[in-house]
């Protein structure tokens, strides 16, 4: 098992989600795990427009915007699944759709009856692509961005699991 997994083991994973604020490449883009549900159903992200963060125009960077996004579906649905399945990102977009000014935030939803339909879906089919949208909103509420991420999600090879485990 992987470092990072046995220290999430170890902590919780909410806890270890939420540690993820203090994680170099987020600490230095601004970006800050607010709040982790127990149970890894729901998490929210905000950024705060910095000037260490902020383009050329002023208003909030891309690669920060899509950064506060990116591994966070993977992790809940990861957790979420246990220890029987490989989850990895397959690919991304994002679709920016009005400049970020102040901070913003995405809140990820991963409900339990969504995740035991991928489940079953998995264990029918061996390997399945599911596809999240996460939006990014600022203090208005109005979106600024929005991020699609597809995932691979397959049954891990037992053999092999048992041989590095």
């Amino acid at each position: 098992m992987a470092l990072l997994q046995r220290l999430a083991a170890k902590v919780g994973q909410h806890r270890f989600l939420k540690f993820m604020r203090i994680y170099p490449p987020y600490l230095g883009a601004g970006i800050s795990v607010k709040h982790v549900a127990r149970d890894l159903t729901s998490l929210e992200v905000e950024l705060k427009l910095r000037p260490y963060n902020q383009n050329f125009v002023g208003t909030q960077f891309g690669g920060s915007l899509y950064s506060m996004c990116d591994p966070f579906f993977m992790l809940m649905l990861m957790m979420q699944l246990g220890d029987d399945y490989l989850v990895w990102d397959k690919s991304a977009t994002i679709e920016f759709l009005k400049p970020g000014r102040g901070t913003v935030t995405a809140r990820f939803e991963l409900p339990k009856e969504k995740v035991a339909a991928l489940k079953a879906e998995v264990d029918a089919k061996g390997k399945i692509n599911p596809a999240f949208e996460v939006t990014i909103t600022n203090g208005l509420g109005e979106t600024v961005a929005r991020v699609t991420k597809l995932l691979s999600v397959r049954l891990k090879d037992r053999k092999a699991a048992r041989a590095s485990g």
